[in-house]
Formats: C-alpha cells, structure tokens, sequence
C-alpha cells in the first residue's frame, strides 16, 4: 500500500500551473507573499479610515466621520436584516469587517496600479482574485455560523440536522459544505473574470473602450462585497433561529 501512494506522487497529475505566484520561504513553509502584500494595503486603508473619522468625533459629524457613520449604519441595518433585531447587535463587527475588507479588495484591483509595481515572480493584484482569500473568508464565515448555533442551542444546534426528517441528515451536511464554496468561487470567479477581461481589453483596443467595463467592474465589485455580507449574515441568523420561528422581526 506504501509503495502504492508513493507511486501515485510521482504521476504527472496536474502539471499545468497557471500563472506564477511570489513566495516568501520560511524554512520549508512557503507563503504567499503577493497576497499578503496587498492584503496589508487594503487592511491599512481601512484602519487608517476608522482612525481618521474617530480622531475628533462630533456631535454634528461632517467629512471622514459621516461617512464612515454612513457605513455603519448600512452594515448594521444588514445584520439587523439577515439576523434580526434580538440577536443581530454582536455580529455587526464581523459582518460590517467581511463586507470593508471585500469592498476595498475589489475596488482595489480597479483603482489601484498594482501592475506598475514589479515583483520577482507573479504580480499584484486584488486579493480577492485569489482563490486562497475568497476560501479563508468563506471558512471564517463557516466557523463563524457554527459558534453561533452552537453558543445558543449547545450541541443540540446538530439536532435541527434532522428536523423535518431523519432523512434530512446527509442533505444538511452537504449543505454544510456547498455554502462556503459557493461563496468563495462566487467571489473569486467574479473578480478575476473581470480582471481579466478589463486587461486583455488594454492591450488589445484603445483607453477608452474598457472605461465603461472598468466602471461596470466597479459597480458589480460593490455587489460582491454586499453579496458576500448578506450571505454570511444570513447563514449567521439560520444557525441563531428558533425551530418554527423566523428570525426576521
């Protein structure tokens, strides 16, 4: 049987690799270096945001603090929405930093030159256009609707596995696993589809042709990040609903 596996990692199974990455080696840990490079500038906007509109907090607010209290009040009407109004108060912070992060991510591919900004290997790009991202913010979204269903309800939150049916059991599990693939290649499909098409248009026909599909992007980007929030909080309130109740006030 040994000698059997060992075999197999030799067969040329996947030899295409599309795309080159930049890797920083840590002994024998390889880490996406690129990823993380843009991932930190699109963080630092954010945080440097929140600084700015919480420097000098008015009463009337005017500039950076209206628009950031603009925002929350959007995510927060979300959550509210998808959660609602008993349970919804803890899981704004989670919910409004899924919907900033993707946000600024996408509009980052669009907005932000990170092709003149050359690398040894690979490219920067939006980190949302890597599948690597879109798959660890649809497992924090995953851990994140089982803790909630099981901090309210303790382990009797895997009983609902069988409510109507008994039968219910294994299409639940599967559903348990469909959720966050399909939020993660949503996402990422969606981005680098949209990367792509803007920069082979570039190259291949005048500036202001890909303009309108640049805005487009701009605009269906926006969706994602509020696509992707709406789903997460909605999974959120499924784990947090009563049986026979709806958890929508």
């Amino acid at each position: 049987m040994l000698n059997i596996l060992h075999t197999i990692n030799y067969l040329p199974l996947a030899e295409l690799e599309v795309g080159q990455h930049f890797y920083w080696e840590l002994g024998s840990l390889k880490i996406h270096g690129q990823i993380l490079l843009t991932s930190w500038f699109v963080i630092a906007l954010i945080v440097l945001a929140a600084f700015t509109a919480t420097l000098k907090v008015q009463r009337i607010p005017s500039g950076m603090q209206n628009f950031m209290e603009y925002i929350l009040e959007f995510i927060r009407s979300l959550t509210k929405d998808q959660i609602g109004e008993k349970d919804y108060r803890p899981w704004v912070p989670f919910v409004g930093t899924l919907f900033l992060f993707i946000f600024v991510s996408n509009w980052s591919g669009a907005l932000v030159p990170w092709k003149v900004i050359e690398l040894p290997a690979g490219e920067l790009a939006a980190p949302t256009s890597d599948i690597n991202t879109t798959v660890a913010l649809a497992l924090l979204t995953s851990i994140a609707y089982f803790y909630a269903g099981i901090s309210k309800k303790g382990l009797g939150y895997f009983a609902g596995y069988a409510e109507p049916v008994a039968f219910m059991v294994p299409f639940k599990i599967i559903e348990d696993f469909t959720k966050p693939l399909s939020l993660s290649f949503r996402l990422f499909g969606n981005i680098l589809a949209d990367e792509l098409v803007v920069g082979v248009l570039v190259l291949l026909v005048p500036l202001f042709i890909p303009l309108p599909l640049m805005v487009l992007g701009l605009f269906l980007s926006a969706i994602q990040a509020l696509i992707f929030a709406t789903l997460a909080a909605n999974y959120i309130g499924e784990a947090l609903e009563e049986h026979g109740a709806e958890h929508h006030d």
